[in-house]
């Protein structure tokens, strides 16, 4: 079941020519045009569904520094000033809030970790804090779960995802970005080695500067033009509950759920860390470079092989430009939740909040969260393809940081100093055998 997302008007008639296309209507695609548009240049923004249409509606709403990569934790702060002025720039609603982020535990040595990366944020100007028991006992009086301390951000917030990019799309389009819905993009023209325009459904745009910001799409959309760009997906399952009290302003993680309140009177709650993993052709072509962060997690991930593995090896890479593509025939992705998860989940929340017990699922969704090989984004150029940039790869962060990321993507665009340093963003890193050093994610 999909959640729900705001719809918006887009335009109909493609421009014959644009100085970017942006390839992806969600929030990192969005939030590129938008900078982009204030930059001063044209934009044509392509989705082949709707606004927010896929992870950029089924994500958690967070919108965090704590327990970042350090590699994140520029964009992260980046993002959380952008969040806190876009009301004003837009004259819009996003649903942010900044009521801070809450983490507990039952494990002395996980609380040992916290406080080790807090330490190293602190440097980063990340003000993250320890909690003691008596502390975690102040602010949830009435559980009884035997929690040995948290940490908390208090400069932390949350947005709502069925609210964000669509509002975000509206403002870029009073910019002066054209917006297409239910236009796939499929394929670009090139000449000499460098991007020319990018086929669609529609028609053709001319052009000398392509950002794709596909998500789950990228790798496929990619390797119709030989470029191997190593992203493998993790289905999640997220729900919201029905109207309750309102226990925290913010967001809180449990060895067993996530929550955050949602302006409507719920929760959005997930299990933490559990996903669905399909195996693709793609699995085998980029096991090798995925397998230290299966070994990691593979406690919490569910194996399958199935319908999706013959789906991709029936799709193929080599559709031609005139024909329909496999982004038209799904408009958008749309994975049936894990209902295991949800009544899990659930569980832990009323076990460990007493006063929620009334709360129940309202309704339950999946999404396809696209993943690389350490976790962190590529937002870069392609070498080899003048004119081509990528990002996309947020492992599930996209939408916290996307307001930062969609700018640095636009900085590197536009040829501008970025907002942030892109080096640890590179896409050369995929493929060169160059890994990020350790960061210490939690």
């Amino acid at each position: 079941m999909s959640p729900p997302v705001d719809r918006i008007a887009g335009d109909e008639r493609l421009p014959a020519q644009a100085d970017v296309v942006v390839i992806g209507g969600g929030i990192i695609g969005v939030s590129a045009a938008y900078a982009l548009a204030q930059k001063g240049h044209s934009v044509a923004l392509i989705e082949k569904g709707h606004v927010g249409g896929e992870q950029s509606s089924r994500n958690w709403g967070w919108c965090r520094q704590q327990g970042r990569d350090r590699h994140e934790i520029p964009l992260a702060r980046e993002s959380l000033a952008i969040w806190g002025r876009l009301h004003e720039e837009i004259n819009a609603d996003l649903g942010f809030r900044r009521r801070g982020v809450m983490w507990v535990t039952k494990d002395p040595a996980e609380l040992a970790s916290w406080e080790r990366w807090a330490n190293m944020a602190r440097e980063m100007q990340v003000h993250s804090h320890m909690l003691s028991a008596a502390e975690v006992k102040e602010r949830l009086p009435d559980s009884q779960a035997g929690w040995v301390g948290g940490m908390e951000t208090p400069s932390d917030g949350r947005a709502e995802p069925s609210m964000a990019a669509p509002a975000l799309a509206a403002g870029a389009r009073r910019l002066g970005v054209r917006l297409f819905q239910n236009c796939a993009a499929r394929g670009l023209e090139t000449q000499g080695g460098a991007v020319s325009g990018v086929v669609t459904e529609k028609g053709t745009i001319r052009t000398s500067a392509v950002l794709l910001a596909g998500g789950a799409w990228s790798t496929l959309f990619c390797r119709r033009h030989g470029i191997a760009l190593p992203q493998l997906m993790v289905n999640g399952t997220a729900f919201r509950t029905t109207t309750g009290e309102m226990l925290l302003a913010g967001a809180l993680g449990t060895p067993g759920h996530c929550m955050r309140r949602r302006e409507d009177g719920g929760y959005t709650v997930a299990f933490r860390g559990r996903g669905t993993v399909h195996i693709t052709p793609d699995s085998l072509r980029y096991g090798r470079q995925f397998w230290p962060t299966f070994v990691q997690r593979r406690a919490k991930l569910k194996l399958t092989l199935g319908r999706p593995f013959f789906q991709a090896l029936l799709a193929g890479a080599r559709w031609s430009m005139n024909e329909v593509t496999p982004f038209e025939k799904t408009r958008v992705l749309d994975p049936a939740p894990d209902m295991t998860l949800v009544e899990q989940a659930l569980a832990s929340l009323k076990a460990d909040l007493p006063s929620l017990g009334e709360l129940d699922c309202a309704e339950a969704w999946g999404g396809t969260i696209d993943s690389t090989p350490d976790a962190v984004p590529v937002i870069s150029a392609v070498d080899g393809l003048r004119g081509f940039f990528l990002a996309t790869g947020f492992s599930g962060h996209g939408f916290g940081i996307g307001p930062a990321a969609g700018r640095l993507a636009a900085d590197l665009v536009a040829g501008d100093a970025p907002i942030v340093d892109p080096t640890p963003y590179r896409y050369s890193r995929l493929v060169d055998g160059t890994p990020l050093a350790p960061a210490g994610a939690l």
